[in-house]
């Protein structure tokens, strides 16, 4: 679907015109979609211009050459926009049934009541709910959705968006990224302000052959301290689907961030996104990690370190069972003097599974005092898994202190049988051997999580998922 404001005047269509009745989702990527995407958003002439610029990148750009082999994602198959249907609401109750059964199902209102500030949902291609609790709302957090942020906070959004964080010339899928881009959460927090319950934004890819393309932007100004989280899970179809999002986090002098998020893809996902926090003086960035499922993944979250004294830690669990490809990993840019990097890595191959850790750490000219520490630990459950390790460490400035330890092993046949005597079947044996060794990452979740992660990695060694 095309319409041509200029056509004829007949048509009488007008900017805030819902237009989501009469969308035809259609297959394949071209300067006519893109155009029809931001027309049926109602969106501002800057957006527009910026998704046209962004495609024009996408196509001079060439296919990763390295890592997973994506020969199998055809463009031409996917559907890259498809709407909910229905208008964003602020309560529940007011969310169609169909759609908040799904939520329920996944416990998001029972945990926004419990555990949560707030809560923004994204049903394939389009935010269906927003909420953030009255307590928060008049201590001038803004939380919701990036469709409602670019109309309501035009300013901030258009400062911050793919602009110094995550260009579109960064890589193919972010250029893609920023010409379909759709969904997604906004968070702002005003300086010296402190969110004491986690803000959540939960994505769900619902329909087959489809890509998803939510855009995160989390902004804490000076002094703050915000904790996010996000869960993603899909349904199980035959056909691919293509999940690629933006991640750009801003943690401003003296503040801290947390950045949490806990993917259930299914085998068919392939799971490309761009994750990147800029990290000022004395500011402080924490990345928690667990992913399963998918057919593919690549992620390596980055921390910029700009400013003095900033400090990034990286805690990742990866899971890779059979047909599955997780190439993921981080990657840290100390930039300025005493910054304080740590990484932790751990992944899990089982059944054929192959699991990678691709780690960059670059030490700039000038960020003398700095200190890096890299650790990969890789559990393999068989002999038909595979787990590699690909560190990437480029030194430009004397007086510094770097780490860097790998290891990869398998389950001790003595550990599970000393278990078994004490009564536990193989399984359990194996499942609580899995559990420690992964221990380090989650006990930096929040209870709820912890215990959610613990249980898909059961699923997991189940075979249960996918």
């Amino acid at each position: 679907m095309t319409i041509d404001i200029n056509k004829d005047a007949e048509n009488k269509v007008e900017f805030g015109t819902p237009l989501l009745k009469v969308w035809k989702a259609k297959k394949g990527l071209s300067r006519e979609l893109i155009e029809d995407i931001s027309w049926q958003k109602d969106e501002p002439q800057w957006m527009r211009e910026f998704r046209l610029k962004s495609y024009d990148i996408f196509e001079s750009k060439p296919m990763p050459n390295w890592g997973p082999d994506l020969s199998d994602l055809k463009f031409d198959d996917l559907t890259f926009y498809t709407p909910a249907g229905s208008k964003k609401t602020r309560t529940w109750d007011e969310v169609p049934e169909e759609i908040k059964n799904t939520y329920e199902k996944l416990g998001i209102p029972e945990a926004e009541r419990k555990y949560l500030a707030g809560v923004v949902a994204v049903y394939d291609s389009e935010p269906i709910y927003e909420g953030l609790k009255e307590e928060y709302t008049k201590l001038g957090i803004l939380f919701t959705s990036m469709d409602t942020a670019i109309k309501d906070y035009p300013d901030i959004v258009k400062k911050h968006f793919m602009t110094k964080c995550v260009p579109p010339t960064d890589n193919k899928f972010a250029a893609l990224h920023g010409a379909v881009w759709s969904g997604g959460s906004f968070m702002w927090v005003p300086p010296n302000t402190k969110v004491d319950l986690p803000l959540q934004a939960y994505f769900r890819m619902e329909g087959k052959e489809e890509g998803t393309f939510e855009h995160t932007m989390l902004i804490v100004e000076e002094g703050s301290e915000a904790q996010y989280i996000e869960g993603c899970t899909a349904q199980q179809y035959s056909t691919n689907s293509l999940h690629s999002a933006v991640v750009e986090i801003f943690v401003r002098p003296g503040a801290r961030a947390r950045y949490t998020t806990v993917q259930n893809w299914s085998s068919d996902i392939y799971n490309l996104n761009t994750k990147r926090a800029l990290v000022e003086e004395e500011a402080h960035m924490e990345w928690v990690g667990g992913s399963m499922g998918s057919k593919i993944t690549m992620l390596y979250p980055c921390s910029y370190l700009i400013g003095k004294g900033a400090r990034a830690d990286h805690l990742n669990i990866a899971f890779a069972n059979k047909g599955q490809h997780k190439d993921g990993g981080a990657k840290v840019i100390h930039a300025a003097p005493y910054t304080t990097s740590n990484v932790l890595s751990k992944s899990i191959a089982k059944d054929g599974g192959h699991a990678g850790f691709r780690g960059l750490l670059r030490i700039a000219k000038g960020a003398y005092g700095s200190r890096a520490k890299i650790r990969c630990d890789g559990l393999l459950m068989d002999d038909l898994s595979r787990n590699d390790t690909y560190p990437d460490m480029q030194v430009h400035q004397n007086n510094v202190t770097i780490e860097h330890e790998a290891t990869v092993g398998r389950i001790s046949e003595e550990q599970v049988f000393y278990l078994m005597t004490r009564g536990l079947s193989e399984s359990e044996a194996m499942a609580m051997i899995v559990n420690g060794f992964i221990e380090p990452v989650t006990k930096e979740l929040p209870m709820e999580y912890a215990l959610e992660l613990n249980r898909l990695v059961q699923l997991e060694m189940e075979g249960s998922i996918g």
